[in-house]
């Protein structure tokens, strides 16, 4: 067999999910990742390393919000390879293609090396070199004059982070500023979190103990294409018994459905249903948990209110998904139905997650407390092999804010993205629903002056067009970005932060993890270039701006902040690099839930903070719809996920790149997956060219015959297409967001949208 960087990656995961031994008996996948091979790439920009001695330091990787454990090796002052961290209790040595890659990003020809204003149009590529005196001054110059016209609510902030003290930091600033506008692009978490708030009443993330579960149950969770925590999935995947069965629900094979127990192919956005129809085979044939039912659930039975109107309970709701009726919208066996309910049900520790591919999008919550449902029903919550909420990390008192007038109104303004308001009360961030209303506002914006840190919404939005209009609306931008991206090339200013490797940075529990984690990435060599951490840019104009905005700021950086804020766990981070805080619950607190009811609720009775009933929000199955006539658009297309492929903010290594099969990105064009008998209808062949429409765009694409996909279907990859960054990276393939557009669910306004309609021409 000939390896190749190519093939590597699919080598070693196989090896991995076979056993360690054969890895550790095959030199050529250790040959691969040796310094030599690392640094005698084709690319002029990598440095050649300096003799000396062999020396390692610890850290965290922050290039995915997974947070793994890494030890970078130097040979004498320069860093050469990053390694993962075997006592991390996340990833436990193992890491993803993106973390094996990180030195690629810190010495990268994409950096932007010093701040940068713009000269000439946006987008054009002319920049002027300034100093960071300068950078910082323009800056707090228009937000001191948004400020003088009364007007601080017109001011965002987009970040891509999920937590840490950062993101707080900014929040800080804006609140005594005067801006509610702090948002990033939600993703499934956020989804979750809303699940488990309105069934439960805490404010948390959900975690799943997959170590325990012996039998796991995901609808279309890309556990080994990037969901959760990378280096912890393909540890448990590697590491997984005989007795833990694994099913994968998805219209796709992906790589998790391939390293699965059983793949069962579904009709995209109908995954919800599914949940429900196994729910209602349980339920008539009593396989749930009828004790904590009985005890400690509330809406699982017909009810009425206070004011006496009744209401159709959880069980009763169940008889519209007969396994008949189910098998009709999933396009899954009835009997296939019926069996996986009974497995399900019939297991000691089952476990339902949804969350589609690396969980980039947070799906509608109707789907997400449908999935959630089944937890439930059989009282796997709060328990060994179970669902979990693990609340947000609560550090530091920090001094009281004072606000003057000025702050205060500007505070008590709507935001701009409608979030926690009437509409949607329990939702914390839409950033989906600001390019469409900015774009329909008709005299000029309602942002200002936007602010972006670690984000790429030129990028990661869908429909880039409609975002790309929304921009150019918007007189003041600046990104904090480390890298040429596609929204700091738009950008009026770029004010460059440090790269991961260069600065602190304190990271919670990744997505999916069962208990709280607080890791600490900390910086392993000095800045190479004139960058400055963000934080320390935003502690500097809040002195700058003055008032009560520099007294609620009276640390000398970031790091005096960061320390201040992480307190007692300041002393071990710096020492360990990682804290965990595991905390079981008693078993008279395991089913103590902060309701209404004091139970949990199949059916939500109430918004948070209004007292309206949420009628609107139940675990019913609601299909999405999607842009375009079905009659002109005769094929669906759905975006997939790869482990090799970064699909944020952050983009592909050139290494990443590298290891892309020809069957996913070919000579700088991308490849769409679609069945063979759907290509023989349309007069499709292996490798031939075709162009790719969908109501948002189109693109010139090749062709992939692909059995693992469902006929009427076509997938392409995310990750692809960026048009910014440098050569390396750059007009590789099609941006997967330029052919897709969001999909507002009506209950919670978070983006729905899982596919979007297309037609595919032979050219």
């Amino acid at each position: 067999m000939k390896i190749n960087r190519r093939n590597f990656l699919t080598y070693t995961t196989a090896a991995a999910l076979g056993g360690a031994a054969g890895t550790l008996l095959t030199p050529v996948p250790w040959k691969l990742m040796d310094d030599a091979a690392i640094w005698t790439q084709n690319w002029p920009w990598t440095p050649v390393p300096e003799a000396g001695p062999v020396s390692y330091k610890p850290s965290i990787c922050t290039l995915c919000p997974g947070g793994c454990g890494i030890y970078v090796r130097f040979s004498g002052n320069r860093p050469v390879k990053i390694e993962g961290m075997k006592e991390h209790p996340v990833n436990k040595g193992a890491l993803c293609p993106m973390g094996l890659s990180g030195l690629q990003y810190l010495y990268g020809p994409d950096r932007v090396r010093s701040p940068l204003k713009r000269e000439g149009k946006r987008g054009e590529g002319k920049w002027k070199k300034i100093t960071w005196d300068e950078a910082l001054a323009a800056v707090t110059e228009k937000l001191a004059s948004l400020r003088k016209l009364e007007e601080p609510q017109s001011v965002a902030c987009i970040t891509g982070m999920e937590g840490g003290t950062l993101p707080s930091l900014i929040g800080r600033f804006l609140t005594v500023y005067g801006s509610p506008n702090l948002m990033r692009q939600a993703t499934a978490q956020d989804a979750g979190a809303q699940a488990v708030f309105l069934t439960q009443g805490k404010q948390g993330t959900p975690g799943f103990d997959i170590e325990n579960a012996d039998f796991i149950l995901s609808f279309g969770s890309g556990m080994l294409d990037g969901w959760g925590a990378p280096g912890r999935m393909s540890r448990l995947f590697g590491a997984r018994n005989t007795a833990q069965r694994f099913i994968q629900i998805e219209p796709r094979l992906s790589d998790t459905a391939a390293s699965a127990n059983r793949w069962i192919g579904i009709n995209p956005g109908t995954e919800g249903a599914l949940a429900l129809g196994l729910a209602h085979i349980i339920v008539k044939e009593s396989l749930y948990n009828k004790h904590f039912v009985e005890t400690f659930t509330f809406g699982f039975n017909d009810w009425n209110d206070e004011a006496g109107v009744a209401h159709t309970g959880f069980k009763a709701l169940l008889e519209g998904y007969g396994p008949e009726n189910v098998s009709r919208i999933t396009g899954i066996q009835e009997a296939l139905i019926k069996s996986l309910a009974r497995e399900f049900a019939g297991s000691s520790r089952p476990i339902a997650i949804n969350g589609r591919g690396k969980g980039a999008l947070p799906g509608g919550m109707n789907e997400t407390l449908a999935v959630h449902a089944l937890n439930a029903l059989m009282g796997n919550i709060n328990k060994t092999g179970g669902l979990y909420v693990i609340p947000e990390l609560t550090y530091a008192k920090w001094p009281d804010l004072g606000m003057d007038g000025i702050a205060s109104r500007g505070m008590r303004q709507p935001r701009c993205d409608g979030a926690g308001g009437d509409l949607f009360p329990n939702s914390r961030f839409l950033l989906n629903r600001v390019p469409t209303l900015i774009n329909t506002t008709k005299d000029g914006s309602p942002v200002e002056a936007l602010l972006v840190v670690d984000a790429n919404p030129m990028y990661t939005l869908p429909d880039t067009a409609a975002t790309r209009k929304a921009f150019e609306r918007i007189p003041f931008i600046v990104s904090f970005s480390s890298y040429m991206d596609e929204t700091a090339s738009y950008a009026d200013y770029i004010l460059p932060d440090h790269s991961p490797l260069e600065r602190y940075q304190d990271v919670p529990a990744p997505a999916g993890m069962s208990h709280q984690v607080i890791s600490l990435a900390v910086p392993v060599i000095k800045p190479l270039y004139d960058t400055r951490h963000t934080g320390d840019a935003f502690i500097h104009m809040a002195k700058a701006l003055g008032g009560f905005i520099e007294e609620a700021f009276p640390w000398n950086g970031y790091e005096a902040f960061l320390e201040d804020t992480l307190q007692g766990h300041w002393r071990i981070l710096k020492k360990k690099g990682v804290v965990e805080i595991i905390e079981t619950p008693a078993a008279s607190d395991r089913f103590t839930f902060n309701t209404a009811s004091a139970k949990y609720e199949f059916y939500p009775t109430a918004r948070a903070g209004t007292g309206k009933r949420d009628s609107d929000v139940l675990p019913a199955y609601a299909p999405a719809i999607l842009d375009g006539d079905e009659k002109t658009f005769n094929l669906i297309l759905i975006p997939c996920d790869s482990i090799r492929m970064a699909g944020d903010h952050m983009a592909s290594s050139p290494f990443m790149t590298k290891t892309v099969d020809d069957t996913v990105l070919k000579k700088q064009m991308t490849l769409v997956e679609i069945n063979p008998a759907t290509a023989l209808k349309l007069n499709l062949e292996e490798g031939g060219k075709a162009l790719l429409k969908t109501p948002k765009g189109k693109a010139s694409v090749l062709i992939h015959l692909y059995e693992g996909i469902m006929p009427g279907l076509i997938a392409m990859p995310r990750g692809l297409g960026h048009t910014a960054y440098s050569e390396y990276l750059a007009n590789k393939g099609t941006n997967i967001n330029e052919l897709m557009g969001p999909i507002e669910d009506p209950a919670s306004g978070l983006d729905m949208a899982w596919g979007i309609r297309a037609q595919l021409f032979r050219v």
